[in-house]
């Protein structure tokens, strides 16, 4: 965003009524209960699951058309619906913040050499498709070419934004910055697929296998680098509240931040929630997962406070010799792909939770909404995790087909069956 950004005043008073709309919502009696819900959860003291829909990728039949034009007033707009609509319409249990974010402006210079993405558009116009051009054929010839990751933070433009934002709705939502560079960050086989493609990657595991082990190492390598770097520079901010923490999921905690953390700060990595996942590595046997990816993820996540593992991929067939040795681990994703009862069997009475992301076929896909067959999906998730700590988290839902109501049926329903069958 631009240091000198301009809003008309039809914006300004626009924004300011979407922000005392998205105030009274985080005042709502019920935001305190999920708040304390939350935290009982993630301590493993939890009487229900919780439930997430997490809207990002549907958001476009969501939100109402955009009343702002200039580029400042839609950025703020659209975060301030998110959360507004998400209240009044979705009735899940994430908690409707009572401030305004915004995240220090960092620059991050990964490999230290350009990997172009060529963008497709769909019918409607969305640019959900791509595909990067990679620039590592084979990793004998191109690894000297991958640099150390360097970095910069832009002070001045970050506070710069941050008082703009405050001067048009500071005095109704407070405005805090939040480092959200993490979140996402943190997955060295999806950086190994950008750099060289699956195919390549799978073959160089047979065919180049000391240059992959030294390709995760520097992964590895400049990962912790630039985490170091925000910890050093002060620029890393608690995630322990109302902060998105896994894939999903939110990281209510008392436990971080860690012993010997001081209220003046800096925080360190030690004191956040770390989200990490290995969705391109699914076609490889387990052996191969522990040889290859395991050693690195395990390096990495030692150095934080509490573990998020897993997205789309299944966790089953590596839980037991790998992902469950990952330290610190307290979520891991129960995909639409895994083996339900058998991680159910595997978590029960353990100190992990199982954070369940139903197929999302049953919202995203089609006219009409299969409630028997949706009812049937759910109830088979609550009895395989019956004993186990539970969270639902729906999610990769691109498409409502016009009916707005399908989520917050979904969540509905799943309350229903929650109170039958819990």
């Amino acid at each position: 965003m631009s240091h000198s950004p301009r809003i008309t005043p039809d914006e300004r008073r626009y924004l300011r009524e979407l922000a005392v709309r998205q105030r009274a919502c985080a005042a709502q009696p019920v935001m305190e209960e999920r708040r304390a819900l939350w935290y009982r959860h993630n301590a493993l003291r939890g009487e229900r699951p919780v439930i997430v829909m997490e809207m990002d990728t549907f958001e476009e039949d969501m939100l109402p058309a955009a009343q702002c034009t200039s580029p400042a007033a839609v950025e703020i707009e659209r975060n301030l619906l998110r959360h507004i609509i998400n209240c009044e319409l979705i009735g899940d249990d994430k908690v409707v913040p009572d401030y305004y974010a915004v995240g220090w402006q960092i620059h991050l210079d990964e490999f230290g050499l350009e990997i172009p993405i060529e963008h497709a558009t769909d019918s409607q116009g969305r640019t959900l498709g791509y595909a990067w051009k990679h620039p590592v054929k084979t990793l004998k010839a191109d690894l000297p070419r991958l640099k150390a990751a360097t970095f910069s933070v832009d002070r001045a433009g970050t506070r710069a934004w941050k008082s703009f934002v405050e001067e048009i709705l500071g005095d109704i939502l407070p405005v805090k910055i939040k480092n959200e560079s993490l979140r996402w960050h943190v997955a060295p086989s999806a950086k190994v697929v950008s750099l060289m493609g699956l195919e390549a990657m799978m073959y160089s595991m047979l065919d180049e296998p000391d240059e992959m082990h030294a390709l995760f190492a520097y992964l590895r390598d400049n990962i912790l680098a630039y985490a170091r770097w925000q910890e050093a520079e002060g620029l890393l901010t608690l995630n322990n509240d109302n902060d998105y923490t896994g894939a999903g999921s939110y990281g209510f905690t008392d436990e971080l931040p860690a012993p010997g953390y001081g209220q003046a700060g800096p925080v360190r990595m030690q004191d956040l929630w770390l989200n990490m996942n290995s969705q391109e590595t699914v076609s490889i046997s387990p052996r191969m997962y522990h040889e290859f990816i395991f050693p690195y993820y395990r390096d990495i996540a030692v150095q934080f406070g509490l573990l998020y593992y897993g997205c789309c991929e299944p966790a089953h067939a590596i839980w037991a010799d790998s992902v469950s040795r990952l330290p610190n681990l307290r979520k891991v994703s129960i995909s639409a792909w895994c083996n339900e009862e058998l991680m159910g069997e595997a978590l029960r009475g353990s100190r992990v939770i199982y954070s369940r992301k139903p197929s999302p076929i049953f919202i995203g896909v089609g006219t009409d909404f299969d409630a028997e067959g949706f009812r049937q999906h759910i109830a088979r998730t609550l009895r395989a995790a019956r004993g186990c700590y539970l969270e639902i988290i729906f999610r990769d839902i691109y498409n409502l087909s016009g009916d707005r109501a399908k989520p917050g049926r979904a969540v509905r329903i799943t309350r229903e069956l929650i109170d039958e069958i819990w």
